[in-house]
């Protein structure tokens, strides 16, 4: 058998050994999510999902809209649940209570932006998580350069988004941005870093 010959047999050797192509995994079934009957018993004690969670310790940021008409005013709470998601493309989410009356305001604002607080803005994020206030009173924030959301000062950093999926998570929505733009403080406004919450308190770094 000749050179050629010899690499006609390998090619039809390699094509009959080949490695068959993976078949597609289906995806699994999403699991039903519903509230618990007012006749049927929790599976956990709130309290006690509360105390435990509660053991990991998280940023505080506040997140913020525009106003929507001329007559509105610009919307804001303060969130623990917020999170980095993706590099490429760049998104981050948050989670917002379902019975939030500050989210529709933002859904329908389309964009937010996401304040990171300083160690020394406890005050300024216990305002925030309050109902029927008006947040803003007193509270110093220039425009966010793609979506115009309050960028708060002394903030150690902000993320300007628009918001590109919400999905349903239990009692809260899972709110999905994509990020436009972002940027830390100029000047470091606090030495000791950004605000904690560690089991139901307000925390700071500590080296």
């Amino acid at each position: 058998m000749g050179q050629a010959g010899m690499a006609e047999a390998a090619v039809r050797y390699l094509r009959s050994a080949r490695t068959p192509a993976p078949q597609p995994v289906e995806a699994l079934p999403r699991p039903e999510l519903r509230c618990v009957g007012a006749d049927e018993r929790a599976p956990l004690d709130p309290a006690d999902f509360r105390r435990v969670l509660g053991n990991f310790a998280t940023g505080v940021a506040v997140i913020t809209a525009p106003p929507t008409t001329t007559a509105d005013s610009p919307a804001g709470f303060a969130c623990q649940s917020f999170t980095s998601l993706s590099l490429d493309p760049p998104l981050v989410a948050f989670m917002v209570g379902r019975t939030s009356t500050t989210w529709p305001r933002i859904a329908r604002a389309g964009v937010f932006c996401v304040n990171v607080l300083a160690a020394h803005q406890a005050e300024l994020c216990s305002a925030f998580a309050v109902s029927g206030a008006d947040k803003f009173a007193g509270v110093a924030y220039d425009a966010a350069p793609v979506s115009g959301s309050p960028r708060l000062s002394g903030a150690v950093a902000w993320i300007d988004c628009a918001i590109h999926a919400v999905h349903t998570g239990g009692d809260h929505l899972i709110v999905v941005g994509r990020v436009d733009a972002l940027g830390t403080a100029a000047d470091d406004p606090d030495p000791e870093g950004p605000l904690l919450f560690h089991r139901g308190r307000f925390a700071r770094l500590s080296d």
